[in-house]
């Protein structure tokens, strides 16, 4: 028996084509993580939304059967905290009153990173801040 070795073309990527797909994946990649990583922020922010309406409701319910927000059977108090659903900010009620209100959620871990909007607020007038004012670019941006 009789083996022969025939010539055949090896194919394969050479270095530089190699070295290309990298770098169009490098660049691909640079592009694609910020975004994803503002879209990820963008998207918390969502929870901070909610649980300042859910406490601002719970307030106003309050004040429809006592006529307070700070009365003793109200659910909340002056200093309460909570976290929002999915842990990304903790909301505190302040300057509880018996006709006023100001519930500030604070972002918490990998949302803390969200330097445009920072703390959200919302007020008994229902005021909403974001990155410790009021200003309206702002506010329009982040809520």
């Amino acid at each position: 028996m009789q083996y022969s070795i025939r010539n055949k073309n090896v194919s394969g990527f050479t270095l530089i084509e190699l070295m290309i797909a990298i770098a169009i994946l490098a660049i691909i990649m640079g592009i694609a993580i910020p975004s994803y990583t503002r879209y990820v922020l963008e998207s918390g922010r969502a929870d901070a939304k909610n649980v300042l309406m859910q406490t601002a409701q719970t307030l106003e319910r309050c004040f429809t059967r006592f006529s307070a927000y700070n009365d003793a059977g109200c659910q909340l108090s002056q200093g309460d905290t909570l976290m929002s659903e999915n842990d990304k900010y903790q909301m505190t009620v302040t300057a509880l009153g018996n006709t006023t209100f100001l519930l500030t959620a604070v972002p918490q871990d990998g949302q803390a990173n969200d330097t445009d909007c920072g703390n959200f607020t919302l007020t008994h007038t229902g005021q909403k801040g974001a990155a410790g004012g009021t200003d309206a670019a702002v506010v329009e941006e982040c809520w």
